[in-house]
């Protein structure tokens, strides 16, 4: 089969290179996917550079990149029930502690890693909820109901918080969303009751205006460093604060008393490694949206196997309005 390799950190046109590998074979409780769409994350960028702390060498010999993906399975190994070949699914964690992820024409991984994706839905969305869809019905649902609440999403425009923002709405809250000034009709058109320009000096100010002058239930956070003292300042009492991530201040100051004095409860979100019992309800979650129709994921660019490398520098540019994805089958 043909797949995406590198062997060595560094830029993506000097490491990542167009290989033969032999296929795979599922083992026990494994099925085999043909890919058809492999979803790139800055996360996956951002192994291939090298640029996550204390890391200074690959961890496997050669690696196949990407965690996210979609497909058709074509085999099953022992102890899966034969009525899955055929079955059209999307992948999560297809590269995370492992050598051999989507960026190939097949792969072989846990059952449970291959989720039934709905009749309804593509295969190129398919490729997106891994790591995104995931995050975002996290962030939005862990914790109590938000039926009738407010909710501030920091970053609506982002592919994470542009989910959010319609899954907020979905749930039955309402949602202020933050984003730069040329991106608020594109939260708006997400389902956002109120966007707002984040780089604004008041924005804490104009958030609580936004709400009549109350603080928000739940805030789902991009950048937790850089907005700490804005989420402190408009959370309620007993409110909550999901964050999945902090790129632009990676060890910030935490306003520890503002939190601690509303009893904030502060979740940082590594998809990843949610527990089965919470990777399931949130599969459910996710699964129950994309059925009712209230997801749409854009896709912005879908590249051939062979160009890898510019998905890769795409990514790695940033200001994006939807997914990038690879090209994995014929």
């Amino acid at each position: 089969m043909k797949a995406i390799t590198y062997r060595a950190f560094g830029a993506a046109r000097d490491v990542l290179q167009v290989e033969d590998l032999e296929s795979p074979t599922p083992g026990p409780g494994e099925v085999l996917v043909d890919v058809a769409f492999s979803g790139v994350n800055p996360s996956d960028v951002k192994a291939r550079a090298g640029a996550r702390p204390g890391v200074t060498k690959p961890p496997y010999p050669v690696i196949v990149p990407h965690s996210d993906g979609s497909g058709v399975i074509s085999a099953v190994g022992d102890g899966v029930p034969e009525g899955r070949i055929g079955e059209r699914v999307w992948i999560w964690n297809g590269q995370w502690q492992r050598p051999f992820g989507t960026a190939a024409e097949q792969i072989a991984l846990r059952s449970e890693q291959a989720v039934r994706l709905p009749d309804s839905v593509s295969l190129e969305t398919g490729a997106v909820l891994g790591i995104p869809g995931l995050t975002a019905c996290h962030t939005v649902f862990s914790g109590d109901d938000i039926a009738g609440q407010t909710v501030l999403v920091q970053g609506g425009a982002g592919t994470v918080g542009y989910l959010a923002v319609q899954l907020v709405k979905w749930g039955g809250a309402r949602v202020i969303a933050t984003a730069g000034s040329g991106s608020l009709n594109r939260v708006r058109s997400a389902g956002a009751d109120i966007a707002l320009d984040y780089t604004t000096p008041d924005l804490a100010e104009q958030i609580l205006d936004a709400n009549n002058g109350q603080p928000v239930h739940r805030i789902v956070e991009v950048e937790f460093g850089r907005n700490a003292e804005t989420d402190a300042a408009v959370i309620t009492e007993n409110g909550r604060i999901n964050a999945y991530g902090s790129a632009k201040a990676t060890t910030p100051p935490l306003p520890f008393y503002p939190l601690m004095f509303k009893s904030v409860t502060l979740e940082m979100v590594l998809i990843y490694l949610q527990p089965p019992e919470i990777r399931n309800q949130t599969i459910a979650q996710l699964t129950c949206a994309l059925k009712e129709g209230a997801l749409d994921c854009p896709i912005q660019s879908v590249y051939d196997l062979s160009n890898t490398a510019a998905a890769h520098e795409e990514v790695e540019a940033g200001g994006r309005t939807g997914a990038v994805l690879i090209r994995t089958g014929s």
